[in-house]
């Protein structure tokens, strides 16, 4: 609904009208509730005839998946958390073959994409795969080595509150070529806010900071970059922490917590005996 409101604003023509009602946005939902909820929504924004399908998305071979089926953009929360049973998975390549939904969906959407022009796509992924491996990091191998991974955007904590307290991160790429670096922005919490939650969510003013630095990136605070070739090198673990950051003393690990804490007392002590002195030799 909100890609179509978006384009709809720039149909401005009764071509561009038509191209909007009939030839740009398409999807696939596999339950029925989602599915009614999505077709209705679409009619009352204005799509006189929804091509949302009733499927499962992952329900075919993606080596069938022709030039002729691939789109210019892909906007998705794919499913993540859950479970494909053996005859989804065997729909794709033996070596990339898991019960993890989000990593099937990160296939599927990867074979979907135009090549020229080059699509684009913005994918919602859980933390673990941005770390997972065997399975996981062959294909963010490949998506290394043949699609340009661009961004990845860190979310705060919460951010699907209350349906899952998994972090999640926003990966963008497109089929423009391989990866030569990988920009890193993490998103901050509010100012005075520990967590998301249903009833007050995230918003897209937030995001503000995130889109002015997005033109013309430098390394901040919040941004940093890492070269594919390291991230290759070390089996395709995207997980890679803010460098800029200043260190969280409640993740520091236990013996160097211990220390800093015995250090301060130190200095606590050395400061009060100092204040003695200077009580007892004053008049």
């Amino acid at each position: 609904m909100e890609a179509f409101a978006h384009l709809k604003a720039q149909a401005k023509k009764a071509a561009d009208i038509a191209t909007l009602q009939q030839h740009s946005i398409f999807g696939t939902e596999a339950k029925p509730m989602p599915y009614m909820l999505c077709q209705m929504n679409l009619l009352l924004h204005g799509l006189d005839a929804p091509a949302i399908e009733k499927a499962n998305s992952l329900n075919r071979r993606i080596a069938d998946i022709g030039d002729g089926e691939r789109v210019d953009a892909i906007l998705t929360n794919p499913p993540f958390g859950g479970e494909e049973e053996k005859g989804i998975q065997n729909n794709f390549p033996a070596d990339k073959q898991t019960a993890e939904t989000a990593l099937l969906f990160l296939q599927l959407i990867m074979r979907l994409l135009r090549k020229k022009p080059a699509g684009r796509a913005a994918v919602v992924v859980p933390n673990g795969t941005l770390f997972g491996d065997g399975v996981c990091g062959r294909i963010k191998h490949e998506l290394l080595a043949n699609f340009n991974l661009h961004t990845v955007v860190r979310l705060p904590n919460g951010v699907f509150a209350p349906y899952t307290a998994i972090p999640t991160n926003v990966l963008f790429f497109d089929r423009s070529g391989p990866t030569a670096d990988v920009w890193y922005y993490e998103q901050p919490l509010p100012a005075g806010r520990k967590n998301y939650t249903k009833t007050a969510p995230m918003q897209f003013e937030e995001f503000a900071d995130c889109l002015a630095w997005w033109p013309a990136r430098t390394e901040t605070d919040r941004a940093w970059k890492v070269p594919a070739a390291d991230l290759i090198a070390a089996g395709c673990n995207l997980d890679r922490k803010n460098p800029n950051a200043k260190p969280d003393a409640e993740h520091l690990p236990p013996d160097q917590l211990v220390a800093s804490i015995l250090a301060k007392e130190a200095k606590i002590a050395a400061i009060v005996g100092e204040i003695r002195v200077l009580l007892a030799t004053t008049p």
